[in-house]
């Protein structure tokens, strides 16, 4: 008897320690479920829906992806959110990891370098859109005026944010700006935890500093290379507010980026069902690109 009300004492221990750890988990898994998990299934049942947001809601069947799949804007949005993301990924990780081997340096100013790069990050979207917009402009902006007193000719001037050509381009720009400081920290405090006496050994065995930086730097980075990637290539793949700010997806349709296209269709035009759609199509990119990233984390590392 006294062993069963021992087990039963153990379990009833257990039961409240469960309800104890739910009850910490319960606040923040129905914000979770609120906020996410109900509009990404309400999401995925508008898909097959046609819906104006006034009149009642009729089934579409698969019509609303035969739209968008069939529409111009779409395909541009779709290959602009690839090219936006190919280089944004990889200038923001090319720059940040840079400034990360400067910063790491036992330089006079490093403090103050480290803050002003990492401010970018945390600034206002509104604020970083209307800086910008006037740096960029083709008549009088800072770079125009830099690149016309380096000898281009004024007919040459890039448009920026008013050239179809260039527009992509200046987006791009900005948003490596915006970025590299957050992934610098990043990469930064990766760099202060390897071993001193990596490189001191390297050194009395006569390496240069390419090959420190070669066979020691950059594998024992790996772990932050590859999350950096991620989280920007997820990142960029979501871009939404910056592009809004600076360009509100034109001139034309030159920066319209998948999450453009679904914020016009959905409010613009009042087409939630292919809103829905187009969102659902991004929802599968990004899940894609991150089974794929960490089903080659072992690849990316034995390559590293």
């Amino acid at each position: 008897m006294d062993g069963t009300n021992k087990k039963q004492r153990t379990l009833s221990l257990e039961t409240r320690n469960t309800l104890v750890g739910m009850s910490f988990i319960l606040p923040n898994f129905i914000g979770f479920a609120v906020l996410v998990l109900v509009p990404v299934a309400f999401s995925f049942l508008l898909s097959f829906m046609e819906w104006d947001g006034f009149t009642s809601i009729k089934f579409a069947g698969l019509e609303n992806f035969s739209r968008i799949f069939g529409d111009r804007v779409f395909k541009a949005a779709l290959v602009q959110t690839l090219e936006y993301s190919f280089f944004t990924v990889l200038l923001s990780m090319v720059a940040a990891l840079g400034l990360a081997l400067l910063v790491n340096q036992k330089l006079k100013g490093t403090t103050f370098f480290r803050s002003a790069i990492f401010f970018p990050y945390v600034a206002s979207v509104v604020a970083i859109g209307a800086v910008w917009k006037a740096m960029f402009m083709k008549n009088g902006g800072p770079v125009n005026v830099a690149l016309e007193a380096m000898g281009l000719a004024e007919s040459y001037l890039p448009g920026w944010f008013s050239s179809t050509d260039w527009a992509l381009l200046g987006t791009i720009i900005v948003s490596v700006w915006r970025n590299m400081g957050y992934f610098m920290i990043i990469y930064l405090a990766a760099l202060q935890g390897i071993p001193n006496s990596l490189y001191e050994a390297a050194t009395s065995d006569g390496a240069s500093g390419w090959q420190k930086f070669r066979y020691i730097t950059l594998p024992m980075l790996t772990p932050s290379h590859f999350f950096v990637f991620m989280m920007l290539t997820i990142n960029s793949f979501k871009t939404f507010d910056l592009i809004f700010v600076l360009t509100e997806g034109g001139p034309g349709t030159s920066t319209t980026l998948l999450s453009m296209y679904i914020y016009n269709q959905a409010f613009s035009y009042m087409r939630y069902g292919m809103a829905s759609a187009a969102s659902m199509v991004l929802f599968l990119i990004i899940g894609t690109i991150t089974v794929l990233m960490f089903r080659m984390e072992k690849k990316f590392n034995d390559f590293m």
